[in-house]
């Protein structure tokens, strides 16, 4: 096999990727026996002319001439790595007088630790405070058309996690080998393919609800039992070891192991878990708000007079400066859709300890006032203040004519959304936008809606762990995992970390376990 790096096509070029591939290494036709895609971006720069181009680095089994191909060709030809060897870890069951191991929270790191777990031998029982991922959507749709909240079931809490309507994006930092096992556990689970590869991958929220299905189903199949409506709101330690978990306020269930993936808004699980001595600190998050544009918009500015073109994605974009010295930047940004119209994206401020208090839950008050703010200045019946960016900028508010309509749900009502804001915060936005608007000609103009406030860019705590075995620092048996434990930021990097602490527990000697 040969490794092909940065092999450009033009974005409007169906040639088959193998004809392409024996031109560019001048080699008989039907040479190249097998083609995989390892990698594929896009290059829209137009560097000097240059047409918009589909980026690829690919895998090529050819025919009796990879030799000769290696010896013409220096630049980007080489031979392809081995996929090296993964960790093996044996099946078993479990031990004389060893409990099942238990995932608290069915968000994406509880729900790969599980499934880890369960097709290692050890079928885990999964505790999850919400309900299901089909009738968690139908009280998200019956909210946002004016329902009744649900405590337990809502965008931050049920099957899938808050990820579950955040369009299923799954870029990550991370370069984690773990990240292809995740990848290829999705794919099985009814994800297209193409996720293996593309740089910036999307599964959207309505493909996400059948693979978080699947998911569930391959976990029961593999012995392991799913509980909704089940939330953990106390635990018991002896001797600094965790010995049982209560779930409802009644039901005692005596556990070993724990792996709790919580997410980033259980705020009532953070408190109980501080009273009850569990490591904790606070940590710098983001707030801010969702700003919305035409997708033509940034189409137009990514794509020029290629917009629209069909064989093009929705462009997206991801923004980032310092302002009133602080980190400024997009987060979330959605367009999975084009036939939305619409591309939106959280535009944030870092903020830290230093601003708000360095006690374990000081991050979490400092959310729930802005948020408290936000509510009574929408009119305390879930509606959500909105802004344009023009009136944000010189202080004015009440405009409701907007580039895009709001697409908040349940609706928005126009207020000066420096009400609900920190100054500083609103300060460093203020700053931030016509540099943003410098890069992508439109993005700060007048009519563009803001809407407010994004407090939940990452969990305002972290629970301690050990930064090999992943055992809470204070708390035996418990494994902190994923974005509520403050060691992940969206779908991929939670995932992974569940899967990162099921290992972890799968290859502790059994001497060590619990």
């Amino acid at each position: 096999m040969l490794r092909i790096e940065k092999f450009g096509v033009t974005f409007d070029d169906e040639t088959p990727l193998e004809e392409l591939v024996e031109r560019h290494l001048s080699i008989p036709a039907g040479s190249v026996v097998r083609l995989e895609i390892v990698k594929k971006a896009m290059d829209a720069r137009r560097y000097r002319g240059a047409p918009i181009q589909f980026v690829y680095t690919l895998d090529a089994e050819i025919r009796g001439a990879e030799r000769r191909v290696l010896a013409r060709h220096c630049r980007g030809v080489s031979p392809a790595p081995g996929d090296g060897e993964a960790p093996c870890f044996r099946a078993r069951s479990r031990g004389d007088g060893e409990r099942r191991p238990v995932v608290v929270g069915f968000g994406p790191a509880g729900m790969f630790a599980a499934l880890e777990l369960a097709r290692h031998g050890l079928p885990p029982l999964v505790l999850e405070r919400g309900r299901d991922v089909d009738s968690r959507h139908e009280d998200v749709a019956r909210f946002w058309r004016g329902g009744g909240f649900l405590p337990a079931s809502n965008v931050q809490f049920g099957e899938g996690g808050a990820g579950a309507f955040s369009d299923g994006k799954l870029t990550t930092r991370t370069k984690s080998p773990l990240a292809a096992r995740v990848l290829e556990d999705l794919v099985e689970a009814g994800a297209p393919e193409e996720i293996r590869y593309l740089a910036r991958p999307h599964l959207g929220t309505d493909r996400l609800r059948g693979i978080v299905r699947a998911i569930r189903e391959r976990i029961i199949g593999l012995g392991g039992e799913i509980r909704f409506g089940a939330q953990v709101t106390d635990i018991e330690t002896a001797a600094g070891t965790l010995s049982a978990l209560i779930v409802n306020g009644e039901e005692r269930i005596s556990a070993d192991a724990v792996f709790l993936g919580i997410g980033h808004s259980a705020r009532d699980t953070y408190e109980m878990l501080l009273r009850r001595g569990v490591s904790m600190e606070a940590k710098a998050f983001a707030i801010g708000v969702r700003i919305e544009h035409p997708q033509s918009l940034i189409d137009g500015v990514q794509y020029g007079e290629d917009a629209g073109h069909q064989l093009l994605p929705a462009a997206d974009y991801s923004l980032t400066a310092r302002a009133c010295g602080r980190g400024v930047y997009s987060f979330c940004m959605s367009c999975y859709q084009r036939d939305s119209g619409v591309a939106n994206s959280a535009l944030v401020v870092t903020v830290g300890p230093e601003d708000f208090g360095r006690d374990a839950l000081a991050g979490v008050r400092f959310q729930r006032e802005w948020e408290r703010r936000a509510f009574l200045l929408g009119g305390g019946d879930y509606f959500a203040p909105v802004e344009s960016v023009g009136e944000f900028l010189s202080g004015g508010s009440g405009a409701r004519d907007f580039l895009v309509e709001p697409t908040y749900r349940p609706g928005v009502r126009p207020v000066d959304l420096r009400k609900c804001l920190p100054g500083f915060v609103a300060d460093a936005l203020a700053e931030a936008l016509p540099v943003f608007d410098r890069k992508i000609p439109g993005f700060a103009a007048a009519d563009v809606p803001l809407t407010g406030v994004e407090t939940r860019s990452s969990a305002p705590c972290r629970i301690r762990r050990g930064r090999e075995d992943l055992v809470s620092e204070s708390t035996g048996g418990l494994y902190p995992i994923g974005e509520g434990a403050g060691y992940a930021g969206g779908i991929m990097s939670a995932a992974i970390d569940g899967m990162r602490a099921a290992r972890a527990f799968l290859a502790a000697p059994k001497s060590c376990l619990p």
